[in-house]
């Protein structure tokens, strides 16, 4: 027995009317209908008498039409008093830069909305430190691009980002075309994250792959410097297109990499289940609704929902 089956019969019930009830609630009259018809079986008794002009509750409907009423009144209680024995407590979440520069605020504003009692921490840092920071337990949870084998934590992909190569429109050997091949930037000065750092990795994976050698500038390990850098002229850069989420549009162009393998995984990556206080677990599921949100409304440049 359910609690929307209960709901159901009442209103049924209250209106005397099958499709009259269908229609307040939401719901094709087949369906509620199927639904009052496995209340019954599951009484073994029948509840309401339909004839032409309606539907009226048996004697047994009737007393049990009293006491639904009565189970549902004490649901909403329930409700009521959870919601305001309000979640507290503090959180620690840790965003690289470029994640940061489109989820941090709408993640805030979403805890605020939600749980206004929680104490959100958020550390913006290199992915690799955040790593460093969650084997320590400095974090609760963290969105990484790649995550080590470590015991007992918990890994969930949340979306892949497309990668762009950015650069003022005046800078000698941008791309001119739509999208912009790897091979068409061996001549680019580029300013790139150093060695260690995740997207450097991926990115000196994709031009072995193409066979190519980059023309490194300058390597930078700060996202602000680094698109400061760029803005000025001192190269391009290749990154994804949260990172460029902070600039005045039309500051930059933003080129799509033509290859598919281009592209960066974000991890939310936490503590093991057991670990995490209850403020800690709310917060990981309402990160996953706002990155989920931030994609489908096309506020997160060039990222799709990795497919579970």
């Amino acid at each position: 027995m359910e609690l929307r089956q209960l709901r159901y019969f009442i209103r049924v019930v209250e209106l005397g009317s099958m499709g009259r009830a269908a229609v307040e609630l939401g719901v094709v009259t087949s369906a509620l209908s199927q639904q009052i018809s496995r209340l019954e079986s599951e009484l073994s008794t029948r509840l309401l008498q339909r004839s032409a002009t309606g539907v009226r509750p048996t004697d047994a409907g009737v007393a049990f039409w009293r006491q639904a009423q009565l189970v549902l009144r004490h649901a909403d209680e329930a409700a009521r008093a959870a919601q305001q024995a309000r979640l507290s407590g503090h959180v620690s979440v840790g965003l690289a830069p470029s994640t940061a520069a489109v989820l941090g605020l709408p993640l805030m504003q979403a805890m605020r909305t939600r749980y206004p009692d929680v104490r959100l921490h958020l550390v913006e840092s290199l992915s690799g430190h955040l790593t460093q920071m969650l084997h320590a337990r400095q974090l609760d949870l963290a969105v990484l691009f790649r995550s080590e084998a470590a015991r007992r934590w918990s890994v969930m992909p949340l979306l892949d980002e497309a990668l762009f190569v950015i650069g003022p429109a005046s800078l000698p050997g941008l791309p001119p075309g739509e999208t912009a091949a790897l091979e068409t930037l061996g001549a680019l000065p580029l300013i790139l994250p150093s060695g260690p750092h995740g997207l450097r990795a991926l990115l000196e994976q994709s031009f072995q792959r193409a066979g190519l050698v980059p023309c490194i500038a300058a390597e930078i390990d700060g996202l602000a410097l680094l698109m400061d850098a760029v803005r000025a002229g001192l190269g391009a850069t290749i990154q994804p297109g949260s990172a460029a989420a902070r600039l005045p549009q039309a500051t930059l162009r933003l080129i799509p990499v033509a290859e598919l393998h281009a592209r960066r995984p974000s991890l939310l990556v936490s503590l093991s289940d057991d670990e995490l206080s209850p403020a800690a677990l709310a917060t990981r599921v309402t990160l996953t609704d706002v990155v989920r949100t931030l994609v489908r409304e096309g506020r997160w440049p060039g990222a799709c929902l990795h497919d579970h």
